[in-house]
């Protein structure tokens, strides 16, 4: 999603183009007909995304970006690929509309600045085609209750291209928590603390975090952190979340940034920015379990992981931050051990079946899983793993958290968007 393209996307991009014209014409051959997809935001995540769907088969018959340079850069790696060019959609910030009118797409990935994720995704659902969705899938609670409408009423496939959830260790403990390991789920901590002071301005303008962090208050990145710790509580799945409060820090580092940034004087310094250093959410379910999520973009600290998580049951523990686990009458005496452990016994059938194929892909394999996922569900016509009422519960948190926060950490109610249909669904 961002318009800064670093060393690590070019690379990514360029392995993930050699692999798209290698094995594009091949998978393709594969499939009778092979699903017809258009992107929208072809900056440097939607170029990456791009190129594992071309990888993966797909034919792309348009693109969508208002930087014609992105934009041309989608159209030759599309063009390399397949041997054609993909028309362009450049003509203002809602041209994405007329792309979506197509009658030659079948599907569309949203992969533009977070702001316009709700608006693109429920426009291209409306117009009947299946939607995958970057993160977060939007901004406010109406927004979240529109995609919900928009899924339910159009038929459509909607999924949250929430990476995080696919990552190997996150999935072993999924399925361990399915299989009874973890026994019945009390609590669960997570976060996402990620240093991106550099990412908040493009020379002297804010890119679009920049702006998200002026004009919002809350935890303005839930997804990441919320996504895998949902599915292993089994929200919309036989439990859902109820209430949150949520308290901030002041907004120290922010201003310091910019200060140390710019000289005295620059317009920079008069930008009023709404989030906060760091932001902490509790969250209760309906079950009686409390989710402790974390936020923080802008303290400054070297990388480790920009994600972390903990899940406590009646019968184990785990913590992904020293990747320890403690299962009570399997692990010896009263000491955490290696959850590398249990990788065999508990590996996740996907990751079975598609470590090779996932073995390189961006965010530890989640990239290739996500857009796997996509299409194999759209082909296979089941329901989506990360659907509209997912994204809705873990995106609404931005406002909701902004809520609490400005008064005073005052509970918030989180909407049923299933209208109680969480009590019946499986997984």
């Amino acid at each position: 999603m961002s318009r800064i393209m670093n060393r690590r996307q070019v690379v990514q991009i360029g392995a993930a183009a050699g692999l798209a014209a290698a094995t594009g014409a091949t998978l393709a051959q594969a499939s009778p007909k092979p699903l017809r997809v258009g992107v929208i935001g072809v900056g440097g995540r939607g170029t990456y995304l791009l190129s594992l769907a071309l990888a993966a088969g797909v034919e792309v018959p348009a693109v969508c970006d208002i930087n014609e340079a992105h934009l041309n850069r989608a159209i030759d790696l599309v063009a390399k690929a397949r041997g054609r060019k993909p028309e362009g959609y450049a003509k203002g910030p809602f041209d994405y509309r007329r792309m979506t009118q197509r009658d030659d797409l079948d599907a569309v990935i949203v992969a533009t600045p977070m702001q316009v994720h709700a608006a693109m995704s429920i426009d291209a659902l409306c117009a009947g085609k299946h939607v995958l969705s970057e993160v977060a899938a939007a901004m406010t609670v109406d927004e979240c209750w529109g995609l919900v409408r928009a899924a339910e009423e159009t038929g459509r496939l909607y999924m949250l291209a929430e990476n995080c959830c696919y990552w190997q260790p996150v999935m072993m403990i999924l399925t361990m928590v399915r299989k009874g390991i973890f026994g019945d789920l009390t609590y669960a901590e997570c976060g996402y603390v990620h240093d991106c002071r550099t990412l908040m301005f493009q020379g002297d303008q804010l890119t679009w975090r920049g702006e998200m962090l002026r004009d919002y208050l809350g935890n303005l990145y839930p997804t990441h952190a919320l996504g895998p710790v949902a599915q292993w509580l089994g929200i919309h799945r036989g439990d859902r979340f109820v209430s949150l409060v949520a308290s901030a820090t002041g907004q120290k580092n922010l201003v310091d940034f910019v200060r140390r940034k710019f000289p005295k004087g620059h317009p920079a310094h008069e930008i009023k920015f709404r989030s906060t250093d760091s932001a902490t959410t509790l969250i209760r379910t309906a079950k009686g379990a409390l989710v402790d999520l974390r936020y923080d973009l802008s303290s400054p600290r070297p990388v480790v992981s920009t994600t972390y998580y903990s899940l406590q049951g009646t019968r184990a523990s785990f913590e992904s931050r020293g990747d320890s686990i403690w299962i009570d009458g399997r692990s010896a005496g009263h000491a955490w051990e290696p959850s590398a452990k249990y990788a065999n016994e508990f590996e996740h059938p996907m990751w079975t079946q598609w470590r090779q194929q996932a073995a390189g892909a961006g965010h530890g394999g989640g990239d290739f899983f996500v857009i796997h996922e996509f299409l194999e569900t759209i082909r296979a016509g089941r329901p989506s793993p990360i659907d509209a009422y997912d994204a809705a519960a873990w995106s609404c948190v931005i406002e909701l958290s902004g809520r609490s926060i400005a008064a005073g950490g005052a509970p918030q109610e989180v909407p049923d968007f299933t209208k109680g249909k969480w009590e019946r669904r499986t997984p």
